[in-house]
């Protein structure tokens, strides 16, 4: 989102800022109240960045903080997602895609990943156990599954729900969900910034599995 995403070096440290220092290498993401981040220079409360490894592009680390945290929030601390269920990722081959079936299948889980057909090759080569194509697979073939990702909204959405087993849980950044899994949770959330997260999955943010 532009505006809250930066990669770059400290120049200066508030009165009482710890664990930063001056010509520090960080990237994060700014508060949702704050933009900031498309100019040279910008405040950024110290909580919401983390170290940035040399072999890491400012370019690239710029691009990964709600990408990457998203894919993080969304299936692990929002839904729970833990070894042996099965979660369906929506725009398996898209950037929060990409990451998030990676981070999927580290933790153990079933990865149905869903996209276009020239999405396929991609969602593969990441790890995606089985691929539907929106356009011309039936989603309803995935199955029943314990967590959807969801950042496509819309019909996708809505149709998604029947697909949550009782005690699952379907999770959107696009918008509130209106239509509720029977026996499950809808959860909407907006990404929040982590150092911690951050800094202890930036490998994997830029690429793992």
């Amino acid at each position: 989102m532009p505006g809250h995403e930066l990669s770059g070096v400290v120049v200066e440290l508030g009165y009482g800022t710890t664990g930063l220092s001056v010509d520090q290498r960080v990237f994060g993401l700014s508060d949702w109240t704050r933009n900031g981040s498309l100019a040279e220079d910008c405040a950024v409360e110290a909580r919401n960045l983390a170290p940035l490894p040399a072999d890491i592009d400012h370019t690239v680390a710029a691009a990964l903080p709600i990408s990457g945290l998203t894919a993080w929030q969304a299936p692990i601390d929002h839904a729970h997602l833990t070894t042996g269920q099965t979660v369906l990722i929506h725009g398996a081959a898209g950037v929060v895609g990409w990451i998030a079936v990676q981070l999927a299948r580290e933790v153990g889980a079933v990865v149905i990943g869903t996209g276009r057909a020239t999405d396929r090759e991609t969602a593969q080569g990441l790890g995606v156990h089985t691929f539907l194509d929106l356009e011309a697979d039936k989603l309803e073939d995935a199955g029943e599954v314990d967590v959807v990702l969801d950042v496509i909204g819309g019909e996708i959405l809505d149709r998604s729900a029947a697909l949550v087993r009782p005690g699952g849980t379907l999770v959107t950044t696009i918008n509130v969900p209106t239509v509720q899994p029977k026996d499950g949770r809808a959860i909407f959330f907006a990404v929040e910034a982590d150092r911690s997260r951050l800094g202890s999955h930036n490998k994997q943010f830029v690429g793992c599995g």
